[in-house]
This record gives structure tokens, sequence and C-alpha cells, in this order.
């Protein structure tokens, strides 16, 4: 495999062989996992990371819990608030190689219109020509972020005096990306 470092192009992240997900703790027993289904996502570099730029837009209507109440209750009011912020967006401010196989990416990250700095390692899990001649890279990371720190604040207490949702949530990335 190639250093990281030795890339430079265009990519566009494939979506449908891609998984922006999250991970929330409910009722302080158990995790719910949901994704989002519709997001597109571009990357270019120049060698050793010259110029290197990340740009990610999710559309939050597309949450996917799995369970429709929920995802309702998450593009309503009480957490995304979809009709006024309908767009999740990710902006990189630095792309660093951590070694030759993980990408240090800082960015902005923009989520019910509240901007803020975050840091994701991405691990490189390869290079192919796939079948069609497009080559094709592959990178997987996660990162945890304070959701109350976005403006999602719902939440109930419970009986045993937990809360619901967990403020804590981990952001999930499998990404295949195309070279254009």
């Amino acid at each position: 495999m190639s250093s990281i470092n030795t890339y430079s192009g265009s990519y566009a992240i494939d979506a449908s062989h891609s998984e922006l997900g999250f991970v929330a703790r409910h009722a302080m027993v158990t995790k719910v996992r949901g994704s989002f289904t519709e997001f597109t996502g571009t990357a270019s570099s120049e060698e050793n990371l010259q110029n290197a730029e990340i740009k990610v837009d999710i559309d939050v209507k597309s949450v996917d819990t799995r369970n429709k109440d929920r995802d309702a209750h998450l593009i309503s009011d009480d957490f995304f608030d979809a009709e006024n912020h309908p767009k999740i967006t990710f902006a990189s401010t630095e792309v660093t190689a951590k070694d030759d196989a993980t990408l240090s990416v800082t960015g902005d990250l923009t989520i019910r219109g509240v901007t803020k700095s975050v840091t994701i390692d991405f691990d490189f899990t390869g290079e192919v020509v796939d079948p069609w001649g497009q080559t094709r890279v592959g990178f997987e990371g996660s990162t945890t972020i304070n959701r109350k720190d976005f403006g999602l604040t719902w939440n109930t207490t419970l009986d045993n005096g937990g809360v619901l949702v967990s403020e804590k949530i981990t952001l999930n990335f499998d990404i295949s990306a195309v070279k254009q």
C-alpha cells in the first residue's frame, strides 16, 4: 500500500458504498445506531497533502434509525430542526498525515446552524481499480461529540435519575471515494 502522502487529485464520495453513521446511548442502558442515507462529498489534494480539502453535505431528512417515529422526532425542532436547518455540513480546515496510513482531518462541522471544530482520524483502508476502471480509495474513522454543543438539547429524565438520550454521540465514517 502506498503512503497517503503520495495521493493527489480529486475524489467524490460514492454514497451507495459509504456510510455516515452515529451511535447514541438510549435510556442509559443500550445503544441506538443510525445513519444518513443521502449525502455528497468531495476531497482534493496535491501530493504530500498540499492544499488538501474535504467537503461533505448531509441531508438531515435522510436520517435512518430503523424506526420511523424516532426518525420523525430527530428531524423535528426538538433535535435537528430540518425545516430550518436542512443540511449538516463539514469543511476541512487542516488535513495532515499522522503516518503512512492515517489522516488527521480537522474541520468545521455545522449542525442545526452551530459550527464547531472537530478532528477525525481516518485509517486508509486501501486503493483498488474496480471492474469499471475507476480508482477507488477507502477510509474509516470516528470521533465523539457532545450533541448539546450543537444545540441538540432535548431530553427527558428517567425515574432512576438518568436521561433518555446521551449527550455523547459517536460519529462513524466508512468512506469509499472514486477518483474523478
